[in-house]
């Protein structure tokens, strides 16, 4: 017979929510093991690190908050609880430097995640929290795949933190979902949130493809941002798209804004400027400086390019980009979907499941990139963790 451990805090998942909650809950001076599937900690994490790490947002949390849409008014006293200005200390407290771009976004300045992680480690081991790498959960009443074996735990109180669905080879499958659904908790389908969509381009696009596109507004029904965005093989992604990815997954069609700063009638009378001999495209390099990229797609979207200035200046300011569907839920950096606000009480314990809490991109909620997205992580695992560690 399996012999069952009884123990006293357990946390299911080392990412950042994950680590997050066994920090607290060590704080809180409870014995905590922590059980991670893959054979090293924070993946996910580590990879967002290659591009920077973008820890948090800079702006006022009461400007952060419409970035969660419908999840704002649940996400809001976690927020606050521990919102940006908690997290800049918490780094600072890990001997990470952090700095403010231009954007807004806050990065340890080394640009890399694995210093923070190494530090964060070395405190949570430091707490007596015990980290158990390659325990993967079989569901049941904690029942684990290890390397040594299959293990059963018994818990006192435990925190979930599996992930979402998407990056399945950095252990966010949601290979938990069937188990929580016998458990009556109730879920929302996963959906790929901060994604790049597909666009069949021709080959004449093909000399662009990787290349920035700048200085456009991108518009999604009345939603608008001004970023840039990248042309892919496979169609079009990066921060303009992600951050009009809820609106264009939802239905809403995309367009760009290909001159921001000029008006229509601005743009038509520079074309009307020019020598009718002149060949379309050489009108929209000598009037409008139009070349590269951006003229790439005039080319690809827009021909026949009409003949009447107006027109072709409306078109130039709101130029369609017909998208065909989203890229699959595995390839998105984030997920919508999860546990649903009704399965959870305030402090987020599974009603159906008492004593076992959830955090992080397994509950219901979505957030674009530029620092939200793990903020929400961090300061839900707190919130779980904190709740946690008063269940006896």
């Amino acid at each position: 017979m399996r012999m069952t451990e009884a123990i006293d805090a357990l946390v299911i998942g080392a990412g950042p929510a994950g680590l997050m909650a066994a920090d607290v809950l060590a704080r809180a001076g409870r014995k905590v093991v922590v059980c991670e599937g893959k054979p090293s900690p924070a993946r996910k994490f580590l990879m967002a690190g290659k591009s920077g790490l973008n820890l948090m947002n800079a702006a006022p949390l009461d400007k952060q908050l419409p970035r969660y849409a419908q999840a704002a008014p649940w996400l809001a006293p976690m927020l606050r609880d521990f919102g940006p200005a908690d997290i800049h200390d918490w780094a600072n407290g890990l001997g990470a430097d952090l700095f403010t771009g231009s954007s807004g976004r806050v990065f340890p300045r080394v640009m890399k995640a694995s210093p923070l992680l190494r530090a964060w480690l070395a405190r949570l081991d430091g707490a007596g929290v015990s980290l158990r790498r390659g325990w993967r959960w079989q569901g049941g009443e904690f029942e684990f795949a290890t390397p040594q074996g299959s293990r059963r735990l018994s818990p006192v109180t435990c925190v979930l933190a599996l992930g979402g669905a998407s990056w399945a080879r950095l252990g966010s499958d949601g290979a938990w979902v069937g188990e929580l659904a016998t458990r009556g908790v109730a879920l929302a389908p996963f959906q790929p949130a901060n994604m790049g969509f597909v666009v069949n381009w021709s080959d004449h696009m093909r000399p662009h493809l990787g290349a920035p596109v700048k200085g456009v507004r991108l518009l999604a029904g009345q939603h608008a941002v001004r970023a840039e965005f990248v042309i892919s093989a496979r169609g079009v992604e990066g921060g303009g798209i992600y951050a009009l990815s809820r609106h264009l997954r939802d239905g809403a069609a995309l367009a760009l804004d290909l001159f921001p700063d000029r008006t229509a009638p601005d743009i038509a009378d520079r074309l009307k400027a020019q020598p009718a001999k002149l060949s379309a495209s050489n009108r929209l390099r000598k009037a409008l400086g139009l070349s590269g990229v951006r003229l790439a797609l005039v080319q690809e979207l827009a021909r026949p390019l009409p003949a009447d200035p107006a027109v072709l200046a409306g078109l130039l300011k709101a130029l369609p980009i017909p998208l065909q569907g989203p890229r699959p839920l595995d390839e998105a950096i984030s997920t919508a979907g999860g546990i649903a606000r009704t399965a959870l009480t305030d402090g987020l314990e599974l009603r159906a499941w008492p004593g076992v809490f959830a955090a992080g991109e397994m509950l219901d909620w979505e957030a674009p990139t530029g620092g939200y997205l793990l903020t929400a992580c961090l300061s839900t695992g707190h919130w779980a963790g904190k709740h946690a560690a008063q269940h006896c």
